[in-house]
């Protein structure tokens, strides 16, 4: 299967048509269609290498940053096209950030690690971008735990702490959509649950879209979720619907552990 629907009257945020992605020569992605829901959290599943952050890194344009990489296609943001002749993929990345694997804070402070984005999109006022960087650490449920030493090195903080600084670095620049490449795989269990709490807050603001090799949470976390295998969508349905109910046999013998 290659094309999915979210039924109305949820509004679509992302629409995605007949995506493919080449490595050189090499396909790795099949031509997907899929229709992402706003204001809900999509969940990218399926075995190591099916295609689940090659298809992510396409939606904000990420994928270019390789040499070898092509993309065919079409991706639109509420109906404008991010691919195209004359299309920034900085202000393409700006709607659409991303959170990587690993944290990866700058080696500057607390402070200057949320404030670079604005900085580089040429903010300069500085009581703007303190408030900007507050009101981003308290979504990212981190202002509490950092607001008396924001000079202090962003390194010294906690691997749970950096990815919600990272997180917090993404919404500063207010983006419309957040892609997470599996956020929380290089937690502890305890730190992963801030993550899958921060998650399920932000999708009240944000339309989210995680990969995530767990499938516990995915089932947790996501409204919606679309199983990938060999560089294909193989199915996208409501969570629910997939982790009960799947329509293809190849989701259901994933999903019960045959293979994967």
């Amino acid at each position: 299967m290659s094309a999915a629907a979210v039924p109305s009257p949820v509004k679509m945020k992302l629409a995605v048509r007949d995506l493919e992605v080449f490595y050189g020569p090499k396909r790795g992605l099949a031509p997907v269609t899929i229709d992402l829901p706003e204001k809900n959290v999509t969940a990218l599943i399926g075995p190591s290498g099916c295609g689940k952050s090659t298809f992510l890194r396409s939606l904000n344009r990420m994928n270019e940053l390789i040499a070898s990489c092509r993309v065919r296609g079409d991706v639109r943001l509420d109906g404008e096209p991010i691919y195209g002749p004359g299309i920034d993929p900085v202000v393409v990345r700006r709607r659409i950030g991303m959170v990587f694997q690993r944290s990866n804070p700058f080696p500057k402070s607390i402070f200057e690690n949320v404030a670079y984005g604005l900085r580089i999109g040429g903010i300069n006022d500085r009581s703007e971008i303190a408030g900007r960087v507050e009101r981003a650490l308290g979504q990212a449920a981190l202002w509490e735990e950092v607001k008396e030493r924001l000079q202090d090195n962003a390194l010294g903080l906690s691997g749970g702490q950096q990815q919600r600084l990272c997180i917090a670095r993404a919404l500063a620049v207010e983006p419309e959509v957040l892609l997470m490449d599996e956020p929380a795989s290089a937690l502890d269990p305890i730190a992963t649950t801030h993550i899958e709490e921060l998650i399920d807050e932000l999708s009240k603001d944000y339309t989210v879209v995680i990969v995530t090799h767990n499938m516990q949470q995915a089932a947790r976390v996501s409204d919606w979720t679309a199983f990938f295998y060999m560089g294909e969508l193989v199915e996208f349905d409501r969570t629910n619907n997939i982790f009960t109910k799947p329509s293809k046999s190849k989701t259901e013998d994933y999903i019960t552990g045959r293979f994967g």
